[in-house]
């Protein structure tokens, strides 16, 4: 499946060491604004070799928009982006390709199609979110046109965490730091640790939080479509996602009702800036409640309350470590094939090895960037969904 989305949708293409990265946007309305410059920046934050605690490979992710925008605007026909790879290193993948690498996906897409792409997984690797970050730029031109604005940081990495909510945070300062935290001292504190794993041949695993601002009430549709699910969703694409949770999340399991309930209060002549703008002057209504609280995340029902919208993704440390590892050969053992076994009765015994080349060491601070992305094309596809139910 290569396609997200129902009226905002994509459609992605290429591999990790294929010529090109590419991706459509179709159902991008017409007459939408599209900048070059912002679309450059989205992929600049995740582009590879930013710093020395993200992979060495050089990618500078130059966007080139192929169709769908005339003179600056969007033409309501569907928009094409292309990024080439520039910086491939192949043959370091020479000694892996009979190799089922432990927590890649080697063995499952072999399993499956019953042929795989062993230069750094082909479409498995993370690499393709090159093309998620770049539509999801254009979602996010969209949704600023309807004062939606998403914002993504750094929240955990290994065992050093924000405590602090979200709104007692200071976002503006998240992009001063490599690691994409907004907290200086804990950013000081993660950027050893992962200097120190990286320095081991290891790696380690965090969590990033998502805060949407300015979402009108009525987004998502009850039952089967209702949009933390279709955030789940989104988030469970992300290569080496582990867990998702809106607002309380897992803490709801550990709370009394009494402590877990957002109390509503009339908001009717209070407010001073419209939710949604655009939209709120049409099709949303401007919301009479609001909460205290916001344990719901933002969403109640399945379906958006105009309070912030929250979340955090869990990411699992990157599987490609240089630390030596045991893993099985993929092929059948020359032995089996002279006593006529088949594939299915031999068993592939272990044997060590280490996974060379450029890896990150920590996916999170890349993955802020990612998060967004995928957290506007869910929204910008709900925000239309929504104006034709």
């Amino acid at each position: 499946m290569n396609t997200l989305g129902t009226l905002f949708r994509i459609t992605t293409f290429g591999e990790s060491h294929g010529s090109a990265m590419g991706v459509v946007v179709d159902g991008c309305p017409p007459l939408l604004d599209i900048h070059t410059a912002f679309i450059q920046k989205e992929l600049d934050r995740r582009k590879p070799g930013q710093s020395d605690i993200t992979t060495e490979r050089k990618e500078d992710d130059i966007v080139e928009i192929l169709s769908g925008v005339f003179e600056g605007k969007s033409t309501g026909t569907p928009i094409a982006l292309l990024i080439r790879n520039n910086d491939q290193h192949s043959a370091d993948y020479n000694k892996l390709k009979d190799i089922y690498r432990p927590s890649h996906a080697d063995y499952t897409y072999q399993q499956k199609y019953g042929i795989r792409d062993h230069r750094g997984g082909g479409r498995a690797s993370a690499r393709e979110t090159v093309n998620w970050v770049a539509a999801g730029a254009i979602a996010k031109l969209f949704l600023q046109k309807h004062g939606i604005t998403i914002r993504a940081f750094t929240k955990q990495i290994g065992h050093i965490s924000l405590t602090q909510n979200y709104d007692s945070l200071n976002l503006d300062i998240t992009e001063t730091n490599e690691v994409r935290c907004p907290d200086d001292a804990k950013a000081i504190e993660m950027r050893e640790l992962v200097l120190k794993l990286k320095t081991e041949g290891d790696s380690v695993g965090g969590m990033v939080q998502c805060v949407v601002s300015g979402v009108p009430v009525g987004l998502g549709e009850p039952m089967f479509g209702k949009l933390n699910a279709a955030l789940a969703h989104a988030m469970f694409s992300i290569n080496a996602v582990k867990g998702f949770e809106l607002g309380s999340g897992f803490t709801a399991a550990t709370m009394q009702g009494s402590q877990h309930n957002d109390p509503f209060e009339s908001i009717v002549g209070s407010r001073q800036e419209p939710i949604g703008s655009e939209l709120s002057a049409s099709r949303f209504p401007l919301p009479s409640l609001l909460t205290t609280t916001n344990h719901s995340g933002g969403i109640q029902g399945g379906i958006s309350n105009g309070m912030p919208i929250w979340f955090n993704v869990a990411f699992k440390p990157p599987s490609s470590i240089a630390k030596e590892q045991s893993a099985v050969h993929s092929r059948v053992p020359a032995i089996a094939h002279e006593k006529g076994e088949t594939s299915s009765l031999v068993t592939h015994s272990p044997q060590p090895f280490s996974i060379s080349g450029r890896h990150d060491p920590c996916v999170v601070p890349r993955a802020v960037a990612v998060v967004e992305a995928m957290a506007a094309l869910v929204l910008a596809d709900s925000l239309l969904l929504a104006q034709v139910v």
